[in-house]
């Protein structure tokens, strides 16, 4: 992509967002109940094309349990309040009608609190005994020193976030992360990011792990764009994350999953970051919005409570409806923040693809 000039001597790559971009209709439409949802990554299939955003207003262990059987896949912030405090659940009601400012004092006292080692396994168990798959996300920085709980835990799937992710990291400590020696010798499957690059998304590929996030500081809760001034269009982040996955296939025979991370408002952002090269999506906000959100109507990212830096807000969200109301319908408004899958299967019944494979393929146009 050419760059644009923005003064002598200086350029800038031009980048574009989801709500830039639309679907063009082909020659060729199909019943939507002709449509198939599903995706896979490693050994596990999910019948909808989401993961549920690590963040403590969105995911707790009951809720990851409902997501699991509403066909998603729920990751529980391991470094969170869940295992951060016994009584989490009590902690987050007593938000319920809370104002943001006083919500956000509140919050940072409870994240003060260290990790408990033993809740980890305790809320992993709780999933477990859920019948769904098992997923937790760790930091990067953190997540060496968490290795041990973490295997005997058992998880099915493990996250190492954070607001970017690299393979390769400087560091004044003896022994930095080595993530591709970390992930490599894990028998955990391991998604990883996030990353908005050619170049990093296919270093982060070459670690060995079965999936990469894309995006950074495109959610609504996150403010690390005006806080570091890092950032970078979802669109143009995951049609070059798509790139770097067919580089990757071709030298190695692996497909590594494409999740576009942040800033999913509907079931067209969800058809449009398809058809740029995701394979799912992961979902913050919308599920905040839930009736059984643990965050009872406030939604924040971890990083509210950075003891230097924080890079987010504690934010209101309005309250969508059920879960199910906002994955799979009926919807109760046309914005489409409802009944999300059941708008990209009409999306994909209307341009006549039947599979997320088919949807890739998809003739998109920019508006100027």
């Amino acid at each position: 992509m050419a760059d644009v000039e923005i003064g002598m001597g200086k350029s800038a790559k031009r980048g574009y967002s989801l709500d830039q971009l639309s679907l063009i209709p082909t020659r060729r439409t199909r019943d939507s109940e002709l449509v198939d949802l599903s995706w896979s990554i490693d050994a596990y299939r999910f019948e909808l094309p989401f993961v549920a955003s690590a963040m403590d207003s969105v995911v707790s262990p009951v809720q990851a349990v409902a997501i699991g059987k509403a066909g998603g896949l729920g990751v529980l912030d391991l470094e969170g309040l869940w295992t951060r405090h016994a009584n989490a659940a009590e902690l987050l009601a007593s938000l319920d009608g809370v104002p943001t400012d006083q919500a956000l004092e509140r919050l940072q006292a409870w994240y003060h609190t260290p990790v408990d080692r033993d809740l980890i396994g305790h809320r992993i168990s709780e999933i477990r005994d859920g019948g769904v798959l098992t997923a937790g996300a760790v930091s990067p920085k953190n997540v060496v020193a968490m290795s041990d709980v973490l295997l005997r835990a058992g998880l099915d799937l493990l996250v190492i976030a954070g607001t970017v992710t690299s393979a390769e990291h400087i560091s004044a400590r003896p022994e930095p992360l080595n993530l591709k020696r970390f992930v490599r010798q894990l028998e955990t499957p391991v998604i990883v990011g996030g990353c908005a690059s050619y170049s990093a998304a296919l270093h982060l590929m070459r670690t060995g792990a079965a999936g990469v996030l894309v995006g950074i500081d495109t959610g609504q809760a996150a403010t690390s764009r005006s806080v570091t001034g890092l950032g970078a269009p979802l669109a143009t982040a995951i049609a070059d994350v798509r790139a770097a996955r067919m580089r990757h296939l071709d030298e190695t025979g692996v497909y590594v999953h494409v999740i576009a991370d942040g800033g999913i408002r509907s079931g067209g952002d969800i058809a449009k970051a398809v058809a740029v090269g995701a394979d799912s999506v992961m979902i913050g906000s919308l599920l905040a919005g839930a009736d059984s959100a643990p965050g009872h109507g406030l939604h924040w990212g971890h990083s509210v409570a950075h003891p230097t830096l924080p890079q987010g807000s504690v934010m209101e969200v309005p309250l969508l409806g059920t879960l199910a109301e906002i994955l799979t319908g009926p919807a109760r408004s046309a914005d489409g923040s409802t009944n999300i899958f059941g708008a990209l299967r009409q999306s994909m019944a209307s341009l006549g693809y039947k599979s997320l494979k088919e949807l890739q393929k998809a003739v998109l146009t920019v508006e100027a």
